[in-house]
């Protein structure tokens, strides 16, 4: 009768070949792929597909030019609020935040802002945001009228 130190060594040496064996196939199967000229042309027909679908909502893919002055506005913003609550104005500072947060669209900065503000702050912040986000939209909205408008 074998020991059971052997017969746990010799599954250890099955399940490894196994492995190992299953990771060669991927690469295998992997470099295949990738080698064949339809895997490419098909690659390449997605991506034009995406870029035509992004170019036809309007939409750039990625502008940096964009993306540079919406960090300075997010900046700008988080400091002139940070400014107002220092000198005890909750109201401009919550003000300025909220467009902040506007701006930056991103939930992670309010749970950063409700852990580091004072809680009444924090309290008028999430009372504040649903009233900038409508006036956003109010303004969009006014702004796309004006647009469309042919005069």
């Amino acid at each position: 009768m074998p020991c059971v130190g052997c017969v746990r060594r010799l599954l250890a040496a099955a399940a490894a070949c196994g492995a190992v064996a299953f990771l060669g196939y991927c690469v295998y199967l992997d470099r295949k792929r990738r080698g064949d000229p339809a895997f490419k042309r098909r690659l390449r027909e997605k991506r034009r597909a995406k870029q035509q679908k992004a170019e036809e909502r309007g939409v750039q893919l990625w502008d940096p030019v964009k993306n540079e002055k919406l960090q300075e506005l997010f900046l700008e913003e988080v400091q002139i609020g940070e400014l107002w609550l220092s000198r005890g104005e909750h109201r401009m500072g919550v003000q300025h935040l909220s467009n902040a947060l506007l701006v930056c669209g991103q939930r992670e900065l309010l749970k950063v802002f409700k852990h580091t503000l004072p809680p009444m702050v924090s309290e008028m912040l999430l009372h504040k945001i649903p009233l900038v986000c409508q006036q956003f939209e109010a303004d969009m909205n006014e702004q796309k009228c004006w647009e469309d408008d042919p005069d």
